[in-house]
């Protein structure tokens, strides 16, 4: 079997899984919690906060794609992308920290450099880190594996995130409630862990694939291959719903159990007691978290059958429908509101598998059609779509709780904003993931199309191979 079709070894996938466990105790944090940080510990206004969050995202649309570009065009003796994880993840893990510390004064214009600074090092190393898993193997089949175990990690960082950033900025902070002291000592544990896990994946991760031989990159004919790719498109337009919707339902529920949630004496599940709603909330977010796992791991095969687009928009589309359930619900319907968590957690793990399985099959389908290989200009374009849903879905969540009137570190919210509230955890963010779905209900790279891709790839460099060796 050629090197770049061979399959992976587990160690590997596990080493570069390892990444983006990693990243999503950043990522997964970002989006829980920092609204609730921003606005009740850090002090920032919730529409001030919306703001930054979009003004910050602007500068994203020529970060991203130009670090796909350098990367692409780097040649080291570590490769093109894992030079940039070898030395960019210390400084993102500092950043991190800084991010989380609680000024005494510019509170606006200090959190607006640490967020973007923090963020441009997420580009700087998450970039490369995406674009990695398509030089790994050409085999399209056992990049989906890969993609499984990548978000085996994505949602084992998720659960090691959501119950540090839930639990302990109270337990640290030697409070009843979350302080910044609390805040910012989580934050270096999880930074120190990231650090450890991004160098696991440097040392464990080989690159195989690589561009044509004498294949040229001059920046706008990247640029135009780019925007003529129908797939990628659809796949990117999709992701930018998608994360419009995770982010905020993600965001919106740290609001929603605070001040909506009946807690205190009350049942779960079977289990009374006088629960604080950061327990319960911990608890919703971890109880999701290994039921997403269990639907990663479901992704190889409901794809085997369905087809990845399917699998894909499918699930999406489950999303959509249980987020919009949560509108009916009471503040007492504790049960029904775990056991909607549970089946919307379940369908979310084939969705983020699916996304990237998918772009990088968008990659290998340019190089196809245009004989050239841009893979980390595709990875960073596609990172561009998920933060800038990201950055938005954030920014939709200060700027709804400003236009219900939510008032800052309050202890309790006016029912016109609980209303806010609950909108924000249903009718809102589902619209975004029914979205999603019409814009990948004609996604046409079929799993029979993609193998017919691969087959000819293979065969082109072969012939490039010899062709090359006997000059």
């Amino acid at each position: 079997m050629n090197a770049e079709q061979q399959k992976l070894s587990i160690k590997e996938k596990v080493g570069y899984a390892c990444g983006d466990t990693a990243s999503n105790l950043y990522f997964q944090t970002f989006m829980t919690f920092m609204p609730i940080f921003y606005t009740n510990i850090f002090g920032l206004a919730a529409g001030t906060m919306g703001w930054m969050f979009l003004i910050s995202k602007l500068w994203d649309a020529f970060n991203d794609p130009m670090m796909g570009m350098i990367a692409d065009r780097t040649d080291s003796r570590w490769g093109k992308y894992k030079p940039y994880i070898l030395f960019g993840t210390i400084p993102f893990g500092v950043a991190g920290i800084l991010t989380f510390t609680t000024p005494g004064s510019y509170k606006l214009l200090y959190a607006f450099l640490t967020y973007n600074a923090v963020m441009m090092l997420y580009t700087l190393v998450n970039v490369p880190y995406s674009a990695l898993m398509g030089v790994m193997t050409s085999n399209t089949a056992d990049r989906t594996v890969l993609s499984s175990y990548r978000f085996v990690g994505v949602f084992i960082g998720q659960f090691v995130a959501f119950y540090c950033v839930g639990m302990l900025p109270t337990k640290l902070g030697g409070g009843t409630e979350p302080t910044a002291k609390g805040y910012q000592i989580t934050m270096t544990i999880l930074s120190v862990a990231a650090i450890i896990l991004l160098y696991i994946t440097f040392f464990s991760a080989k690159e195989r694939v690589h561009p044509p031989k004498g294949q040229k990159n001059p920046m706008g004919r990247d640029l135009k291959d780019l925007i003529s790719n129908g797939p990628w498109l659809m796949i990117g337009i999709a992701t930018f719903f998608q994360l419009i919707f995770i982010a905020i339902f993600s965001g919106a529920r740290t609001f929603y159990f605070q001040y909506f949630v009946e807690y205190g004496e009350v049942s779960l599940l079977g289990i009374h007691r006088d629960w604080s709603y950061q327990g319960l909330l911990t608890i919703y977010l971890i109880s999701g978290t290994i039921v997403t796992i269990f639907g990663v791991m479901a992704t190889k095969i409901i794809s085997r059958i369905v087809g990845k687009a399917f699998c894909y928009w499918g699930n999406l589309a489950i999303c959509g429908v249980i987020t919009i359930l949560h509108y009916f619900l009471k503040p007492e319907d504790l049960n029904l509101i775990f056991i909607l968590n549970f089946i919307r957690s379940f369908a979310i793990g084939p969705v983020s598998a699916m996304q990237w399985a998918m772009f990088t099959d968008c990659a290998d389908y340019n190089e196809w059609k245009t004989g050239r290989r841009s893979t980390g200009l595709m990875m960073a374009a596609s990172l561009f779509f998920l933060k800038f849903g990201l950055a938005l879905g954030a920014a939709a969540i200060g700027w709804i709780l400003a236009a219900y009137s939510f008032v800052e570190k309050a202890a309790t919210q006016s029912p016109e904003t609980v209303k806010g509230i609950v909108l924000l955890n249903s009718i809102y963010p589902a619209i975004f993931a029914l979205l999603g779905v019409a814009a990948m209900i004609l996604y046409p790279l079929s799993s029979r199309k993609m193998l017919e891709i691969e087959t000819e790839l293979v065969e082109r460099r072969k012939q490039a191979e010899k062709e090359s060796s006997e000059v």
